[in-house]
């Protein structure tokens, strides 16, 4: 598959990575301060919203997936007409609000949501388990999903050997941990430094400290309101709507939690401050480069099935191509003219993932005399085996294998000041949006009346009935159609499988009779 390149110039609205900004992004205002409501499930209908300085006319539908595309916003761009009219449509600045009404008399917390990573070798296999065992990463039919926890089984002993020569290479482990206990120490000071006293929480998804830990000592300090913030720049089903899920159930059994004001920022890749970091970043590695106009910049992005965002409706695509635009601009401002492309790696299995692949760009690129590739992790911001083994090992030397002759690598964010200050703006400007919708403590009324920004109205966008996301493919028929070939081989395959997990653990079955079983060991 070609892989397209761009100059900044040259991004248009055909280009297929770099989309132009959103009409209610105007290139003055398209810094997001605030985490904003999302559209609740409406009838189709001509809505008008006016998006700091822009208007917006779309035509909404009952499928809220399908919403903010129609409109060119990402989720979390919506303003919410009960909140923001016309002529009240100033970007909130932490500066604007009175630290006393920010604070009072409440317990601030701020919940940083992360993956989580295998810290010694002895947990990669735990750690793989637990990261399948999720249905946001692998999908089975309802009916099937009573073996979610046997397949997890399954993968993660067969992946467990491989992916340990990976941490191994790298040191024995994720540093993953350890660098986001430092962001959050980093994040809490800066806070402070801003007259925010707050405490900043880890929650990891698949790992310790696990995002229930997280919550067990948030009750504990008696936090009254929190702020929930991804550390995924862009928004995505199997990341942050992974990790949202996951609170939404705890939230739901817990009546401390049900009364407890809470806002989440879902993605925040537009913020200023972020594409500054990023931009600073970029430029300080160019100029490693003997020639840095020569350069071309390579952004790898961490990809995710092409089902998810076909038929689930998730706006990470559409966020990563926006955030690679941005950061471009702002390159574009300091005079730095590089050519650029965008592709995504780390896929598994044999289902279509996102294109361009990562791989097969950086063999098409050697094929196409580029000597000189800068690669820019775009949707990590700690180091870990996807930036430390795969791109700084398997990727540095298929390009050197591809005639590609001089490679650089951007460091992840990290603690990087302008990162972290940024951050602390978003926590801050978010503030005044805790359970700025909620009317009750009663937990019905709640779920009626969700709070800004809440966990409930983040995943409502992606499911009107609040239900599980739909399967990558949602018919399911039999008979000779594209959809019944395609259940129908998942079906076979997962026979397959059961069947070599039952011969591998049992130790018996059909295989065990056959002539051919004691060769094959």
């Amino acid at each position: 598959m070609n892989s397209p390149t761009h100059t900044p110039s040259s991004a248009s609205s055909s280009s297929p990575y770099m989309l132009r900004p959103p009409p209610c992004l105007p290139h003055a205002a398209r810094n997001l301060k605030c985490p904003l409501p999302l559209p609740q499930t409406i009838s189709t209908l001509q809505k008008k919203y006016s998006c700091f300085g822009a208007h917006v006319e779309a035509s909404f539908n009952t499928n809220p997936l399908k919403n903010y595309t129609s409109a060119r916003c990402s989720p979390n761009q919506f303003l919410n007409k009960q909140l923001f009219t016309e002529g009240s449509l100033a970007t909130p600045t932490a500066q604007e609000f009175p630290d006393a009404a920010l604070v009072g008399d409440d317990k601030i917390g701020v919940l940083l949501l992360n993956l989580g990573g295998p810290e010694t070798l002895e947990d990669v296999q735990p750690f793989l388990f637990n990261l399948f065992a999720d249905p946001d990463i692998i999908r089975l039919p309802r009916i099937f999903s009573f073996l979610q926890k046997p397949l997890a089984q399954f993968v993660s002993v067969a992946r467990a050997p491989k992916s340990k020569e990976g941490y191994a290479s790298i040191g024995g482990g994720s540093p993953l941990r350890r660098m986001t206990d430092a962001q959050a120490e980093e994040l809490k000071k800066s806070l402070w430094a801003k007259n925010v006293p707050a405490k900043v929480y880890v929650g990891m998804r698949y790992w310790h400290p696990f995002t229930e830990e997280a919550i067990e000592q948030i009750k504990r300090d008696g936090i009254t309101k929190l702020v929930v913030l991804p550390l995924y720049p862009q928004f995505s089903i199997s990341t942050s709507g992974s990790s949202l899920r996951l609170l939404e159930s705890l939230f739901r059994e817990d009546e401390y939690l049900v009364n407890m004001q809470h806002t989440v920022i879902p993605s925040w890749y537009q913020r200023e401050g972020y594409i500054k970091a990023m931009a600073n970043l970029i430029e300080k590695e160019l100029k490693s480069f003997d020639c840095p106009e020569q350069v071309m910049i390579f952004f790898s992005a961490h990809g995710v099935p092409l089902a998810y965002v076909e038929e689930a409706g998730d706006p990470y695509k559409a966020e990563m191509e926006e955030c690679v635009d941005l950061i471009m601009e702002e390159l574009e401002t300091r005079k730095i003219t590089n050519t650029y492309t965008l592709a995504y790696q780390s896929r598994v299995g044999p289902v279509e993932w996102l294109r361009p692949y990562t791989d097969e760009t950086i063999i098409e690129l050697g094929k196409k005399g580029v000597k000189s590739l800068l690669a820019v992790p775009i949707s990590f911001v700690s180091e870990h085996i996807e930036t430390l083994e795969e791109i700084d090992v398997e990727y540095k030397e298929l390009a050197l294998e591809s005639g590609i002759e001089k490679w650089g690598r951007v460091p992840a964010l990290g603690c990087e000041p302008t990162f972290i200050s940024d951050l602390a703006d978003a926590v801050i400007e978010s503030l005044p949006y805790v359970g700025a919708m909620a009317a009750s403590s009663n937990l019905e009324a709640r779920q009626s009346l969700v709070p800004l920004g809440s966990v409930e109205e983040l995943l409502a966008a992606y499911d009107s009935q609040r239900r599980e996301l739909p399967p990558p493919v949602i018919v399911w028929e039999w008979g000779w159609t594209k959809s019944a070939e395609t259940w129908n081989g998942r079906v076979a395959m997962l026979a397959v499988l059961l069947l070599l997990f039952y011969e591998v653990t049992a130790d018996k079955g059909l295989l065990h009779q056959l002539v051919i079983w004691p060769s094959l060991r």
